[in-house]
């Protein structure tokens, strides 16, 4: 893996829909492990707002993304931002809509979560989904942590 020369980061893009749920647990969870040479950070294709009971269910685990603001990927591509990673984290037909960074090359990885703005039901019943969500992205975040120590 080669990282960016400017700071020696390898940087990541989570990417879903709105950036409301699936992209902010997974940098959430990967900032959250402290490797010091890998940043990440998440964006939606449309703009969005942070699903409640995403944050309700993060907080179950000590994790606090209340503050976060939600962004989009066309906010990241007009700044020139240098990813190292891009993963798409939504459904397939969502993921192949990500837009193509200009520049420097990044290898682009698709894991597929349900999303939780679109369960149904009583708030518990919506909570419980997406904490099995959030599992599924625990597990393979840290995973693929493992893989760029």
């Amino acid at each position: 893996m080669q990282k960016n020369p400017e700071n020696d980061m390898i940087n990541i893009l989570f990417v879903c829909i709105h950036n409301s749920a699936r992209s902010q647990m997974a940098e959430a969870f990967l900032n959250s492990l402290g490797l010091e040479n890998v940043k990440a950070e998440s964006a939606g294709l449309e703009e969005g707002k942070l699903n409640p009971v995403a944050v309700e269910a993060m907080k179950e685990v000590g994790i606090d993304i209340s503050g976060n603001k939600t962004k989009t990927v066309h906010g990241f591509i007009k700044e020139g931002k240098h990813f190292h990673y891009i993963i798409t984290v939504c459904d397939a037909t969502s993921g192949e809509r990500c837009p193509i960074f200009p520049g420097n090359p990044y290898k682009r990885l698709h894991w597929s979560f349900d999303d939780p703005s679109s369960f149904e039901g009583t708030h518990d019943e919506k909570l419980e989904r997406t904490r099995s969500v959030r599992e599924e992205i625990r597990a393979i975040v840290e995973e693929f942590a493992g893989e760029l120590r």
